[in-house]
């Protein structure tokens, strides 16, 4: 036995079906049944947004993603299994922070 594996993992992708949004969490129901569930802070645009801007979302990507146009932000169903997190550096949220319209 040398330690490696013998079948490489692979991750199943399935389409989002229903996205919701509190004020702690983003949360994707999928088409085979799975749920996701990651904290809200992951995604510093959507922590930063009011509800309305939060509530105002596409699914896209044929399924497999969701987008605020409002925030210009855009958060795959593959990310969000592998946990990551937004990957935005701190001088270009500053950036769209200084630059938005106070609510």
């Amino acid at each position: 036995m040398s330690g490696t594996l013998s079948v490489t993992p692979t991750l199943a992708l399935a389409r989002i079906v229903e996205v919701t949004i509190t004020d702690d969490t983003l949360a994707a129901d999928l088409e085979d049944g799975r749920s996701i569930a990651v904290p809200i802070g992951w995604y510093p645009r959507l922590s930063h947004a009011t509800p309305v801007e939060r509530d105002n979302f596409e699914i896209s990507g044929a399924g497999y993603g969701i987008h605020w146009p409002d925030l210009d932000e855009d958060i795959g169903v593959e990310g969000m299994l592998l946990g990551k997190k937004s990957a935005e550096s701190a001088e270009s949220l500053g950036r769209w922070l200084a630059g938005r319209v106070k609510p």
